[in-house]
């Protein structure tokens, strides 16, 4: 097992362009923003935001996709999907022409009980995106701002009064991620069935010293994400799940999309989840973590959905579209730091704007394509490498001479491709 920095970045969901661990920091170059950016950013990543947000889905989207398109996604998904260290996936993409479903490989190696695309899995980071949503919508409602300090909501975290909610949202705070944290990272190793609570948290977070500046670099944090969460339930008034319910799950018709809260139960039909993230996992024998207990992520990666909710998310998430006003999508369309980066709770490279979710046992994918009103989801049942990867462990059939992914991401990557418009991640180690 590698150490608490590498969990930060892959054990929770590694965001966009934070796909693996290499150096000091889980960023790359293109990620990183300038110097003391607090406020909007010109992005050259989606090119036109305010056809974007005002783009309608044609009748046809919905319709089952033509057969000459279809074939070629599935082509793509089912040879990325042999390369994959992952014993099943779920295939969501819809485009102006119609819509393509279908799950590959088994849900339980153990029985070999198949793959579903109706399976629940958890998404990891994909939370954030939530998170970061709902505080933009208290931002409409005056109830807060972006430019406000933590320190206003919350008390004892380093730079207090210059940290605001925006850089939270970004990932330029520099507050530390409390899985960076050794005790934090043995004890997650040691009690995977533990419950914490968000003060636990981020108490663990804010007692590491800041990594910079506040607005100075960017770093993925998590513990950013929970803070945000606690300042969600002091503003309403309320427990954060009825929260995301009233304001994303409800009007959006997810009703397959659920915060588990303390809970490590899993709604049916749900796959077994592996990882090589374990103390006691070999590349012969990985760790089966689908009833590890989700609490550590909380509002940075505790939710659970489908393939077809998310489908759905992601259009709402990339057009704004049932989610937020035109004026404030524009703004987090572009929030990114150029071509490719981490902006106000989701990440752009080459026009797709959306989130990874990674947590040990399981992979998701969730991108908009604003060039083309097109979304991808994948979503597997590993978060293992594969491929050349120097750093991340792999299996004993690891295929060489393939770039080193994660399996979602790499499903992603060859239909993006299929569809014109490759997406390009980071560089996983």
């Amino acid at each position: 097992m590698r150490g608490s920095r590498c969990l930060a970045a892959l054990g929770i969901g590694a965001a966009l362009l934070v796909s693996g661990c290499s150096g000091p920091a889980p960023t790359t170059p293109t990620a990183t923003p300038q110097a003391g950016v607090t406020a909007q950013r010109d992005s050259t990543c989606v090119v036109d935001p305010e056809a974007v947000v005002s783009a309608r889905l044609p009748k046809t989207a919905t319709d089952p996709m033509p057969t000459d398109l279809a074939s070629e996604i599935d082509a793509a998904a089912t040879a990325s999907f042999a390369l994959a260290a992952a014993p099943g996936a779920i295939v969501f993409v819809q485009t102006p022409e119609g819509t393509f479903s279908k799950a590959y490989g088994m849900a339980d190696p153990t029985t070999g009980a198949p793959m579903a695309t109706d399976m629940y899995q958890r998404v990891g980071s994909v939370t954030k995106t939530f998170t970061v949503t709902v505080v933009l919508q208290l931002a409409e409602e005056g109830l807060l701002t972006l430019d406000d300090p933590i320190g206003t909501y919350i008390d004892g975290v380093p730079n207090g009064d210059l940290v605001t909610l925006r850089q939270l949202s970004d990932m330029t705070s520099g507050v530390a991620s409390y899985t960076f944290d050794e005790t934090w990272l043995q004890t997650f190793m040691n009690e995977p069935d533990r419950v914490w609570n968000p003060q636990e948290l981020v108490d663990i977070g804010i007692s590491l010293p800041p990594l910079f500046e506040p607005g100075a670099e960017f770093d993925y944090s998590n513990t950013n994400t929970v803070l945000l969460g606690q300042v969600i339930e002091q503003v309403t008034g309320q427990d954060v799940a009825s929260v995301f319910a009233e304001r994303i799950f409800d009007p959006l018709g997810l009703s397959a999309t659920s915060d588990p809260g303390s809970s490590a139960a899993f709604p049916e039909p749900h796959p077994r989840g592996y990882t090589l993230q374990s103390p006691t996992a070999t590349p012969e024998n990985p760790t089966d973590t689908t009833d590890w207990n989700p609490s550590w992520g909380w509002t940075a990666g505790q939710l659970i959905s489908n393939g077809q909710d998310m489908l759905v998310y992601a259009r709402a998430l990339g057009t704004g579209q049932g989610l937020l006003d035109a004026e404030t999508q524009i703004e987090r369309l572009t929030s990114f730091p150029g071509a490719a980066g981490y902006g106000l709770g989701m990440g752009c490279s080459s026009g797709w704007v959306g989130h990874a979710g990674e947590l040990p046992g399981f992979n998701s994918s969730v991108f908009y394509d604003t060039s083309s009103d097109s979304t991808v989801i994948t979503m597997t049942n590993s978060d293992i490498a594969s491929g050349d990867c120097a750093q991340s462990p792999t299996l004993l059939d690891n295929p060489t001479g393939e770039v080193c992914s994660s399996p979602a991401t790499r499903m992603f990557v060859s239909i993006s491709e299929a569809l014109g418009n490759t997406f390009v991640p980071a560089p996983k180690q």
